[in-house]
């Protein structure tokens, strides 16, 4: 039994459609769910990822409309590291991004100043790839590589990760791993808001598999919630003692849940509890316009 890598990493926006431009149409990802936050029915929760809607390729947001920007300081995910598979996806994302690589990494930040790095993978992992036009499959993101993490004490967290299966910030599971490295934090706190990432969430089976972990999160120390649903995947979430909020997510359910794979995205999926608030939030929700949306006859 092991964690197989991310499972979704979740970050805070203030603009739900400068959102969907940039990570739809300049990175290629899909938007695969539309839907509202779970404990906030009134903001989007937007998810992105590769064609297959495949955990460790999805980025999600909260909109947390006109929200001022955040910045990363102590205790807080501050880069969020992707995989290319070739020197020459470095040089593509390097020009369509306009900026300057890195040796074998190429960095940049969103319009809300969310911090990205796009490694060259050596990994056997399979890549998982969306299907933008304008983006060669070959050049294309191939999913998460990991987190940089601020923390002025990360010998605090050695226990809690280990029980996790960490080996020296490493988590290898059988298909997919992932990276968690530590960084000095800088002088200034941290200001949750706009371009900064709420949570991480580390990939398990099913409920068998949280129960497990969740176990051995709070043997290690964790105060961890009891499984939570949130009908794509049932959810532990706890903190790991620099700060961070982890969420142990599992990958039994899937975004196809609701809707088809062929039209992920496209609707407005609200969960069974809120379904009664459609008129409500379809009224207050700003509409989308999806860069990646196919036109349907």
């Amino acid at each position: 039994m092991a964690l197989e890598g991310l499972h979704h990493i979740t970050a805070i926006t203030g603009d739900a459609q400068a959102n969907v431009d940039f990570y739809a149409r300049v990175l290629g990802l899909r938007l695969v769910k539309k839907t509202v936050n779970f404990d906030a029915p009134d903001v989007y929760h937007l998810y992105f990822g590769d064609e297959s809607e495949t955990p460790g390729s999805i980025l999600t947001f909260f909109e947390f409309p006109g929200a001022r920007r955040g910045r990363a300081g102590q205790g807080m995910v501050h880069r969020i590291l992707w995989r290319v598979g070739s020197e020459e996806a470095l040089d593509f994302w390097a020009e369509r991004l306009q900026v300057q690589r890195d040796g074998e990494s190429v960095r940049f930040a969103d319009p809300e100043g969310l911090e990205h790095e796009l490694v060259l993978a050596r990994v056997p992992d399979a890549p998982l790839v969306a299907h933008a036009p304008d983006i060669p499959a070959e050049l294309a993101l191939q999913g998460f590589h990991g987190v940089r993490a601020y923390t002025a004490a990360a010998g605090r967290s050695a226990a809690l990760l280990d029980a996790l299966g960490f080996a020296g910030g490493e988590l290898a599971g059988d298909e997919r791993g992932a990276v968690y490295v530590y960084d000095e934090p800088p002088a200034e706190a941290g200001i949750q808001g706009a371009g900064t990432v709420h949570h991480i969430a580390w990939s398990a089976a099913d409920d068998a598999e949280l129960t497990a972990f969740r176990e051995k999160a709070i043997a290690a120390g964790a105060r961890a919630t009891d499984i939570i649903d949130r009908q794509y995947f049932h959810s532990v979430y706890f903190r790991e003692p620099s700060g961070v909020l982890f969420e142990l997510a599992s990958r039994d359910i899937g975004f196809a849940y609701d809707e088809p794979l062929e039209s992920l995205g496209e609707a407005l999926k609200l969960p069974p509890q809120y379904e009664r608030l459609r008129p409500q939030l379809e009224e207050r929700l700003t509409p989308l316009r999806n860069p990646r949306t196919p036109v349907r006859a």
